[in-house]
Protein backbone atom coordinates (compact mmCIF):
# COMPACT_ATOMS: atom_id res chain seq x y z
CA UNK A 1 0.00 0.00 0.00
CA UNK A 2 1.65 3.25 -1.19
CA UNK A 3 -0.89 5.72 0.20
CA UNK A 4 0.64 8.16 2.73
CA UNK A 5 -1.82 8.47 5.65
CA UNK A 6 -2.67 11.69 7.45
CA UNK A 7 -4.48 10.21 10.46
CA UNK A 8 -2.54 8.93 13.47
CA UNK A 9 -4.42 5.62 13.40
CA UNK A 10 -3.63 4.73 9.79
CA UNK A 11 -0.05 5.92 10.19
CA UNK A 12 0.45 3.55 13.12
CA UNK A 13 -1.23 0.69 11.24
CA UNK A 14 1.02 1.12 8.21
CA UNK A 15 4.30 1.88 9.96
CA UNK A 16 4.04 -1.00 12.40
CA UNK A 17 2.97 -3.59 9.80
CA UNK A 18 -0.65 -4.25 10.74
CA UNK A 19 -2.24 -3.93 7.31
CA UNK A 20 -2.67 -6.71 4.75
CA UNK A 21 -5.69 -5.31 2.87
CA UNK A 22 -7.99 -2.31 3.18
CA UNK A 23 -11.15 -1.65 1.19
CA UNK A 24 -10.65 2.13 0.86
CA UNK A 25 -7.42 3.41 2.46
CA UNK A 26 -7.97 7.09 1.64
CA UNK A 27 -11.59 7.05 2.76
CA UNK A 28 -10.72 5.24 6.00
CA UNK A 29 -7.84 7.63 6.64
CA UNK A 30 -10.17 10.60 6.22
CA UNK A 31 -12.73 9.07 8.62
CA UNK A 32 -10.00 8.26 11.17
CA UNK A 33 -8.86 11.88 11.32
CA UNK A 34 -12.06 12.72 13.19
CA UNK A 35 -12.02 9.58 15.35
CA UNK A 36 -13.93 6.50 14.33
CA UNK A 37 -15.63 3.49 15.87
CA UNK A 38 -14.31 0.08 14.81
CA UNK A 39 -14.88 -3.49 15.89
CA UNK A 40 -13.35 -6.94 15.87
CA UNK A 41 -15.44 -10.03 16.56
CA UNK A 42 -14.39 -12.89 18.80
CA UNK A 43 -16.26 -16.18 18.97
CA UNK A 44 -16.28 -17.75 22.42
CA UNK A 45 -14.66 -21.07 21.50
CA UNK A 46 -12.30 -21.09 24.53
CA UNK A 47 -12.15 -19.44 27.94
CA UNK A 48 -9.11 -17.35 26.99
CA UNK A 49 -7.69 -15.62 23.97
CA UNK A 50 -4.25 -16.78 22.81
CA UNK A 51 -1.24 -15.13 21.21
CA UNK A 52 -2.76 -15.60 17.77
CA UNK A 53 -5.41 -13.01 18.75
CA UNK A 54 -2.90 -10.51 20.07
CA UNK A 55 -2.31 -8.59 16.82
CA UNK A 56 -6.03 -7.77 16.65
CA UNK A 57 -6.14 -6.80 20.31
CA UNK A 58 -3.20 -4.45 19.74
CA UNK A 59 -5.02 -2.88 16.78
CA UNK A 60 -7.95 -2.07 19.05
CA UNK A 61 -5.55 -0.65 21.64
CA UNK A 62 -3.86 1.59 19.06
CA UNK A 63 -7.27 2.70 17.78
CA UNK A 64 -8.19 3.89 21.25
CA UNK A 65 -4.80 5.53 21.79
CA UNK A 66 -5.21 7.51 18.57
CA UNK A 67 -8.67 8.84 19.41
CA UNK A 68 -10.98 6.11 18.12
CA UNK A 69 -13.54 3.98 19.91
CA UNK A 70 -13.00 0.20 19.85
CA UNK A 71 -15.77 -2.37 20.12
CA UNK A 72 -15.00 -5.91 21.19
CA UNK A 73 -17.86 -7.94 19.78
CA UNK A 74 -18.35 -11.16 21.71
CA UNK A 75 -19.87 -13.92 19.61
CA UNK A 76 -22.49 -15.22 22.01
CA UNK A 77 -24.72 -15.76 18.99
CA UNK A 78 -22.29 -16.70 16.22
CA UNK A 79 -20.45 -19.19 18.44
CA UNK A 80 -23.61 -21.29 18.28
CA UNK A 81 -22.95 -21.67 14.54
CA UNK A 82 -19.15 -21.69 14.26
CA UNK A 83 -16.93 -19.93 11.72
CA UNK A 84 -16.01 -22.38 8.93
CA UNK A 85 -13.26 -20.16 7.52
CA UNK A 86 -10.30 -22.30 6.42
CA UNK A 87 -11.29 -25.19 8.69
CA UNK A 88 -11.22 -28.80 7.56
CA UNK A 89 -14.20 -29.79 9.71
CA UNK A 90 -17.12 -28.37 11.62
CA UNK A 91 -16.48 -26.81 15.03
CA UNK A 92 -18.00 -28.71 17.96
CA UNK A 93 -21.20 -27.02 19.12
CA UNK A 94 -21.06 -25.51 22.61
CA UNK A 95 -23.86 -25.13 25.11
CA UNK A 96 -25.10 -21.68 26.14
CA UNK A 97 -23.51 -22.18 29.57
CA UNK A 98 -20.13 -23.00 28.00
CA UNK A 99 -20.35 -19.95 25.76
CA UNK A 100 -21.17 -17.66 28.70
CA UNK A 101 -18.29 -19.11 30.73
CA UNK A 102 -15.86 -18.63 27.83
CA UNK A 103 -16.95 -15.02 27.33
CA UNK A 104 -16.33 -14.29 31.03
CA UNK A 105 -12.78 -15.65 30.68
CA UNK A 106 -12.08 -13.66 27.51
CA UNK A 107 -13.31 -10.41 29.09
CA UNK A 108 -10.45 -10.56 31.59
CA UNK A 109 -7.94 -10.24 28.74
CA UNK A 110 -9.57 -7.27 27.04
CA UNK A 111 -9.73 -5.31 30.30
CA UNK A 112 -5.92 -5.26 30.38
CA UNK A 113 -5.56 -3.70 26.93
CA UNK A 114 -8.58 -1.42 26.59
CA UNK A 115 -10.25 1.25 28.70
CA UNK A 116 -13.94 0.45 29.11
CA UNK A 117 -14.70 3.77 30.84
CA UNK A 118 -18.45 4.03 31.35
CA UNK A 119 -18.17 7.82 31.46
CA UNK A 120 -18.39 8.04 27.68
CA UNK A 121 -15.87 7.53 24.90
CA UNK A 122 -14.54 4.30 26.36
CA UNK A 123 -14.33 0.98 24.59
CA UNK A 124 -17.53 -1.02 24.25
CA UNK A 125 -18.05 -4.71 24.81
CA UNK A 126 -21.10 -6.02 22.99
CA UNK A 127 -22.53 -9.53 22.59
CA UNK A 128 -24.12 -10.32 19.23
CA UNK A 129 -26.57 -12.63 21.00
CA UNK A 130 -28.45 -9.37 21.75
CA UNK A 131 -29.75 -9.27 18.18
CA UNK A 132 -29.07 -12.76 16.80
CA UNK A 133 -30.85 -14.81 19.47
CA UNK A 134 -34.16 -13.08 18.84
CA UNK A 135 -34.17 -13.14 15.04
CA UNK A 136 -37.27 -14.35 13.26
CA UNK A 137 -35.90 -16.75 10.66
CA UNK A 138 -38.38 -15.99 7.89
CA UNK A 139 -38.12 -12.24 8.40
CA UNK A 140 -34.34 -12.47 8.43
CA UNK A 141 -34.30 -14.43 5.17
CA UNK A 142 -36.65 -11.92 3.55
CA UNK A 143 -34.93 -8.75 4.80
CA UNK A 144 -31.26 -9.82 4.87
CA UNK A 145 -30.82 -13.13 3.04
CA UNK A 146 -32.07 -11.74 -0.26
CA UNK A 147 -28.99 -9.51 -0.49
CA UNK A 148 -26.60 -12.48 -0.66
CA UNK A 149 -25.68 -14.33 -3.85
CA UNK A 150 -24.95 -18.01 -3.27
CA UNK A 151 -22.72 -17.96 -6.35
CA UNK A 152 -20.61 -15.21 -4.77
CA UNK A 153 -20.55 -16.90 -1.37
CA UNK A 154 -19.24 -20.09 -2.98
CA UNK A 155 -16.44 -18.12 -4.63
CA UNK A 156 -14.87 -16.99 -1.33
CA UNK A 157 -11.62 -18.78 -0.67
CA UNK A 158 -12.62 -19.81 2.85
CA UNK A 159 -15.57 -21.78 1.43
CA UNK A 160 -14.01 -22.76 -1.90
CA UNK A 161 -10.98 -24.40 -0.27
CA UNK A 162 -13.27 -26.56 1.89
CA UNK A 163 -15.33 -27.69 -1.09
CA UNK A 164 -12.28 -28.24 -3.31
CA UNK A 165 -11.03 -30.75 -0.73
CA UNK A 166 -14.44 -32.41 -0.85
CA UNK A 167 -14.90 -31.76 2.86
CA UNK A 168 -18.42 -31.30 4.17
CA UNK A 169 -19.70 -27.76 4.75
CA UNK A 170 -22.95 -27.82 6.71
CA UNK A 171 -25.83 -25.44 5.98
CA UNK A 172 -25.40 -24.20 9.56
CA UNK A 173 -21.81 -23.13 8.85
CA UNK A 174 -22.76 -21.67 5.47
CA UNK A 175 -25.02 -19.22 7.31
CA UNK A 176 -22.09 -17.89 9.35
CA UNK A 177 -20.98 -15.30 6.81
CA UNK A 178 -24.51 -13.88 6.62
CA UNK A 179 -24.67 -13.55 10.39
CA UNK A 180 -21.27 -11.84 10.55
CA UNK A 181 -22.31 -9.41 7.83
CA UNK A 182 -25.47 -8.67 9.81
CA UNK A 183 -23.32 -7.95 12.88
CA UNK A 184 -21.60 -5.11 11.00
CA UNK A 185 -24.96 -3.67 9.95
CA UNK A 186 -26.28 -3.78 13.52
CA UNK A 187 -23.13 -2.20 14.97
CA UNK A 188 -23.30 0.57 12.40
CA UNK A 189 -26.92 1.25 13.26
CA UNK A 190 -26.49 1.06 17.03
CA UNK A 191 -23.08 2.63 17.58
CA UNK A 192 -22.05 4.34 14.35
CA UNK A 193 -19.39 1.71 13.75
CA UNK A 194 -17.74 2.24 10.35
CA UNK A 195 -14.82 -0.23 10.38
CA UNK A 196 -14.49 -3.96 10.83
CA UNK A 197 -10.98 -5.34 11.37
CA UNK A 198 -9.75 -8.92 11.45
CA UNK A 199 -7.23 -11.40 10.12
CA UNK A 200 -6.86 -11.81 6.38
CA UNK A 201 -8.85 -15.06 6.56
CA UNK A 202 -11.87 -12.87 7.39
CA UNK A 203 -11.66 -10.78 4.21
CA UNK A 204 -14.65 -12.42 2.54
CA UNK A 205 -16.83 -12.06 5.64
CA UNK A 206 -15.82 -8.42 6.06
CA UNK A 207 -16.56 -7.57 2.42
CA UNK A 208 -19.98 -9.17 2.81
CA UNK A 209 -20.73 -6.87 5.74
CA UNK A 210 -19.61 -3.79 3.83
CA UNK A 211 -21.80 -4.76 0.88
CA UNK A 212 -24.81 -5.45 3.12
CA UNK A 213 -24.51 -2.06 4.87
CA UNK A 214 -24.40 -0.36 1.48
CA UNK A 215 -27.38 -2.26 0.08
CA UNK A 216 -29.64 -1.97 3.13
CA UNK A 217 -28.72 1.42 4.66
CA UNK A 218 -26.71 3.06 1.86
CA UNK A 219 -23.85 3.28 4.38
CA UNK A 220 -20.19 3.73 3.47
CA UNK A 221 -18.18 1.54 5.81
CA UNK A 222 -14.70 0.04 5.66
CA UNK A 223 -12.73 -3.16 6.14
CA UNK A 224 -9.12 -3.68 7.19
CA UNK A 225 -7.29 -6.97 7.60
CA UNK A 226 -3.96 -8.01 9.09
CA UNK A 227 -1.50 -10.50 7.63
CA UNK A 228 -1.80 -14.06 8.86
CA UNK A 229 1.30 -14.18 10.99
CA UNK A 230 3.81 -16.97 11.27
CA UNK A 231 7.23 -16.95 12.84
CA UNK A 232 10.26 -16.70 10.54
CA UNK A 233 10.69 -20.47 10.77
CA UNK A 234 7.11 -21.08 9.58
CA UNK A 235 5.33 -21.82 12.86
CA UNK A 236 1.84 -20.42 13.43
CA UNK A 237 1.67 -17.62 15.97
CA UNK A 238 0.01 -18.64 19.20
CA UNK A 239 1.33 -22.18 19.21
CA UNK A 240 4.25 -23.66 21.12
CA UNK A 241 5.53 -27.17 21.67
CA UNK A 242 3.21 -27.41 24.65
CA UNK A 243 0.11 -26.12 22.81
CA UNK A 244 -1.66 -22.76 22.69
CA UNK A 245 0.01 -19.73 24.27
CA UNK A 246 -2.93 -18.46 26.31
CA UNK A 247 -3.28 -14.88 27.55
CA UNK A 248 -5.04 -15.74 30.83
CA UNK A 249 -2.69 -16.46 33.73
CA UNK A 250 -4.81 -19.36 34.99
CA UNK A 251 -4.26 -21.19 31.68
CA UNK A 252 -0.60 -20.27 31.13
CA UNK A 253 1.64 -18.82 33.82
CA UNK A 254 3.17 -15.35 33.25
CA UNK A 255 6.59 -17.03 33.41
CA UNK A 256 5.75 -19.40 30.53
CA UNK A 257 4.24 -16.51 28.59
CA UNK A 258 7.42 -14.49 29.14
CA UNK A 259 9.54 -17.44 28.01
CA UNK A 260 7.57 -17.73 24.77
CA UNK A 261 8.67 -14.23 23.81
CA UNK A 262 12.18 -14.66 25.20
CA UNK A 263 12.58 -17.62 22.82
CA UNK A 264 11.70 -15.53 19.74
CA UNK A 265 13.98 -16.26 16.79
CA UNK A 266 16.50 -13.53 15.97
CA UNK A 267 14.82 -12.67 12.67
CA UNK A 268 11.47 -11.92 14.36
CA UNK A 269 12.60 -9.50 17.08
CA UNK A 270 12.00 -6.22 15.23
CA UNK A 271 8.73 -7.34 13.63
CA UNK A 272 7.33 -8.60 16.92
CA UNK A 273 8.42 -5.43 18.74
CA UNK A 274 6.50 -3.36 16.17
CA UNK A 275 3.34 -5.46 16.44
CA UNK A 276 3.17 -6.53 20.07
CA UNK A 277 4.70 -3.62 22.00
CA UNK A 278 4.35 0.14 22.16
CA UNK A 279 8.08 0.79 21.90
CA UNK A 280 8.98 3.65 19.53
CA UNK A 281 9.79 2.47 16.01
CA UNK A 282 13.41 3.65 16.28
CA UNK A 283 13.88 1.44 19.33
CA UNK A 284 12.24 -1.51 17.54
CA UNK A 285 14.71 -1.09 14.68
CA UNK A 286 17.66 -0.90 17.08
CA UNK A 287 16.57 -4.08 18.86
CA UNK A 288 16.23 -5.95 15.57
CA UNK A 289 19.64 -4.79 14.36
CA UNK A 290 21.51 -6.26 17.31
CA UNK A 291 23.57 -9.36 16.65
CA UNK A 292 25.53 -12.00 18.49
CA UNK A 293 24.88 -12.23 22.21
CA UNK A 294 23.30 -8.74 22.21
CA UNK A 295 20.20 -10.05 20.48
CA UNK A 296 19.41 -11.99 23.66
CA UNK A 297 19.15 -8.70 25.55
CA UNK A 298 16.74 -7.50 22.85
CA UNK A 299 14.60 -10.59 23.35
CA UNK A 300 14.42 -9.88 27.09
CA UNK A 301 13.22 -6.34 26.33
CA UNK A 302 10.59 -7.80 23.97
CA UNK A 303 9.46 -10.38 26.55
CA UNK A 304 9.25 -7.74 29.29
CA UNK A 305 7.23 -5.31 27.18
CA UNK A 306 4.71 -7.89 25.93
CA UNK A 307 4.33 -9.49 29.37
CA UNK A 308 3.82 -6.08 31.01
CA UNK A 309 0.90 -5.33 28.70
CA UNK A 310 -0.69 -8.73 29.31
CA UNK A 311 0.10 -9.47 32.95
CA UNK A 312 1.51 -6.25 34.45
CA UNK A 313 4.99 -4.92 35.15
CA UNK A 314 5.43 -6.91 38.37
CA UNK A 315 4.80 -10.19 36.54
CA UNK A 316 7.34 -9.28 33.86
CA UNK A 317 9.97 -8.38 36.46
CA UNK A 318 9.31 -11.62 38.37
CA UNK A 319 9.51 -13.69 35.19
CA UNK A 320 12.85 -12.19 34.19
CA UNK A 321 14.20 -12.70 37.72
CA UNK A 322 13.04 -16.33 37.69
CA UNK A 323 14.69 -16.91 34.33
CA UNK A 324 17.98 -15.48 35.56
CA UNK A 325 17.84 -17.60 38.71
CA UNK A 326 17.08 -20.76 36.74
CA UNK A 327 19.49 -20.28 33.84
CA UNK A 328 22.35 -18.31 35.33
CA UNK A 329 22.44 -19.49 38.92
CA UNK A 330 20.87 -22.95 38.78
CA UNK A 331 18.09 -22.05 41.17
CA UNK A 332 14.58 -23.43 41.24
CA UNK A 333 12.69 -20.18 40.68
CA UNK A 334 9.54 -19.68 42.75
CA UNK A 335 7.58 -18.41 39.73
CA UNK A 336 8.08 -21.57 37.68
CA UNK A 337 4.95 -23.53 36.69
CA UNK A 338 4.11 -25.78 39.62
CA UNK A 339 2.50 -29.22 39.78
CA UNK A 340 1.03 -30.00 43.18
CA UNK A 341 0.60 -33.69 43.92
CA UNK A 342 -1.71 -35.04 46.59
CA UNK A 343 -0.80 -37.62 49.22
CA UNK A 344 -2.97 -40.09 47.31
CA UNK A 345 -0.96 -39.49 44.12
CA UNK A 346 2.24 -40.69 45.80
CA UNK A 347 0.83 -43.22 48.28
CA UNK A 348 2.09 -46.13 46.19
CA UNK A 349 4.84 -44.13 44.52
CA UNK A 350 4.56 -42.19 41.26
CA UNK A 351 6.69 -42.76 38.19
CA UNK A 352 8.94 -40.01 36.90
CA UNK A 353 7.40 -40.53 33.47
CA UNK A 354 3.96 -39.73 34.86
CA UNK A 355 5.30 -36.67 36.68
CA UNK A 356 6.87 -35.31 33.48
CA UNK A 357 3.56 -35.67 31.68
CA UNK A 358 1.47 -34.14 34.46
CA UNK A 359 3.92 -31.23 34.78
CA UNK A 360 3.39 -30.44 31.10
CA UNK A 361 6.97 -31.20 30.10
CA UNK A 362 5.91 -34.11 27.88
CA UNK A 363 2.66 -34.78 26.04
CA UNK A 364 2.67 -38.54 26.64
CA UNK A 365 4.49 -41.30 28.46
CA UNK A 366 6.17 -42.27 25.21
CA UNK A 367 7.48 -38.73 24.74
CA UNK A 368 8.67 -38.60 28.37
CA UNK A 369 10.60 -41.85 28.01
CA UNK A 370 12.17 -40.63 24.78
CA UNK A 371 13.15 -37.38 26.50
CA UNK A 372 14.93 -39.36 29.21
CA UNK A 373 16.60 -41.71 26.71
CA UNK A 374 17.95 -38.74 24.75
CA UNK A 375 19.37 -37.13 27.92
CA UNK A 376 16.93 -34.23 27.67
CA UNK A 377 15.37 -34.56 31.13
CA UNK A 378 16.85 -33.39 34.41
CA UNK A 379 15.79 -33.71 38.04
CA UNK A 380 17.08 -30.95 40.32
CA UNK A 381 19.55 -30.09 37.52
CA UNK A 382 20.98 -33.64 37.49
CA UNK A 383 20.51 -35.80 34.37
CA UNK A 384 17.56 -38.19 34.50
CA UNK A 385 18.69 -41.55 33.14
CA UNK A 386 16.18 -44.08 34.52
CA UNK A 387 12.69 -44.00 32.96
CA UNK A 388 11.58 -46.54 35.56
CA UNK A 389 12.31 -44.23 38.50
CA UNK A 390 9.48 -44.18 41.05
CA UNK A 391 9.20 -41.35 43.59
CA UNK A 392 7.62 -41.81 47.02
CA UNK A 393 6.39 -39.15 49.47
CA UNK A 394 9.88 -38.77 50.96
CA UNK A 395 11.21 -37.52 47.64
CA UNK A 396 9.07 -34.41 48.00
CA UNK A 397 10.44 -33.18 51.32
CA UNK A 398 11.46 -30.14 49.29
CA UNK A 399 10.03 -29.03 45.92
CA UNK A 400 11.55 -30.91 42.99
CA UNK A 401 12.69 -29.06 39.89
CA UNK A 402 12.09 -30.90 36.61
CA UNK A 403 13.57 -29.77 33.31
CA UNK A 404 13.02 -30.72 29.69
CA UNK A 405 15.87 -29.37 27.64
CA UNK A 406 17.47 -26.07 28.59
CA UNK A 407 14.39 -23.84 28.48
CA UNK A 408 11.42 -25.72 29.94
CA UNK A 409 11.15 -26.19 33.69
CA UNK A 410 8.56 -26.93 36.36
CA UNK A 411 8.40 -27.40 40.12
CA UNK A 412 6.69 -30.42 41.67
CA UNK A 413 5.44 -30.18 45.26
CA UNK A 414 3.45 -32.33 47.67
CA UNK A 415 0.28 -30.73 49.05
CA UNK A 416 0.21 -30.12 52.79
CA UNK A 417 -2.03 -32.58 54.59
Amino acid sequence: MTYQPKSDFMQVMMERGFIADCTDPEGLDSAARNGLTAYIGYDATASSLHVGHLVNVMMLRWLQRTGGRPITLMGGGTTKVGDPSFRADERPLLSSAQIESNIAGMKRVFAKYLDYDDGGGGALMVDNAEWLDGLNYLSFLRDIGRHFSVNRMLSFESVKSRLDREQSLSFLEFNYMILQAYDFLELHRRYGCVLQMGGSDQWGNIVNGIDLARRVDDAHVFGLTTPLLTTSDGRKMGKSQQGAVWLNADMLSPYEFWQYWRNTTDADVERFARLYTELPLDECRKLGALGGSEINAAKIVLANEVTTLCHGRDAAVQAEATAREVFEHGGSGDALPTLELSAGDVADGISIVQVLVRAGLAKSGKEARRLIAENGARLDDAPLTDPGLVLDAGAFAAPLKLSAGRKRHALVTLAAR
